[in-house]
């Protein structure tokens, strides 16, 4: 990665010099190039919604894309885009002038979905599966409006692994957050470009940038959320056996669905021997 200020986007102006931020910056454009190389993100003609919260992710997120963009490596248009929820004290001009500043083609949407998600959820339950749904509507529409090819989040790899724990503790299924998804319509695509980016790499490249971090004021201010119990698990493990995390992401690009007990994703009743003599044993895998 090049350093002069003229070899940059204006995004990585007054980066840290420090051998550490430099590693850091590669390693986070690496797996995000890998992710968009990997899952096949890249389409003839695309144009992106870049949705930008204002958190160290959605920070990270549309730094890295304009970083690719500008050394060729993203051949797509890319159209940053923050939705406005009506959040009591929420800074509306911080994130406009930010993007003004770095010269960032955007759009600012203003979508009362707070009043809704405080009248609809009773006191003591949780808003983000509404808000979610209110927020992703909103977002698909503008990008029919922009005429975009794809919705791009800033998820990283622990908010994947965090859903995946959450369905198994809790939904009874194993799923996740997909890197790459098509909307239930079939003209968008939903993308997840940091899938293979650590939480903990976003938070140390935000801060070492010094973006202008908007705190969610819904979902963020309540405690005891079942995601925050998962966090605190895993966090757990990590300290114990620091890079569990990485391992468990790893087994979930390593499915084997004939080691499983789904039916619809392998066919068990297929299954036959190679010999009809049941006193020969020869060929037949011993494996359990």
């Amino acid at each position: 990665m090049l350093d002069h200020p003229n070899e940059i986007h204006a995004l990585f102006n007054g980066a840290p010099q420090t051998t550490e931020f430099k590693k850091l910056r590669k390693r986070i454009v690496r797996h995000t190039r890998e992710a968009i190389e990997q899952y096949g993100m890249i389409e003839p003609g695309g144009k992106w919604l870049v949705c930008l919260s204002g958190g160290k992710d959605s920070y990270t997120l549309l730094a890295v894309l304009h970083e690719l963009q500008w050394r060729g490596l993203l051949p797509v248009e890319l159209l940053a885009c923050n939705l406005d929820q009506g959040q009591p004290g929420f800074p509306a001009t911080v994130l406009p002038e930010f993007l003004e500043r770095m010269g960032i083609k955007h759009r600012i949407e203003y979508q009362d979905t707070y009043s809704i998600v405080m009248d609809k959820i009773p006191a003591g339950r949780t808003f983000c599966a509404l808000c979610s749904r209110l927020r992703r509507g909103n977002l698909y529409r503008v990008a029919r409006e922009e005429g975009c090819t794809a919705v791009v989040l800033g998820h990283h790899r622990d908010d994947i692994l965090e859903t995946f724990f959450m369905n198994l503790f809790h939904g009874g299924r194993l799923a996740t957050m997909p890197p790459k998804l098509l909307n239930e319509e079939g003209d968008l695509f939903l993308y997840r470009p940091l899938a293979h980016v650590a939480e903990g790499d976003c938070q140390k490249f935000s801060t070492a940038m010094n973006y202008p971090i908007i705190p969610c004021d819904l979902c963020g201010s309540q405690d005891g959320l079942q995601r925050q119990q998962v966090k605190a698990i895993l966090d757990g493990w990590e300290s114990n056996n620091p890079g569990r995390r990485q391992v468990m992401f790893r087994a979930l690009m390593n499915a084997r669905p004939s080691h499983l007990l789904d039916p619809q994703l392998f066919d068990f009743e297929a299954l036959v021997r190679k010999s009809e003599n049941y006193g020969d044993f020869s060929g037949i895998n011993a494996e359990h």
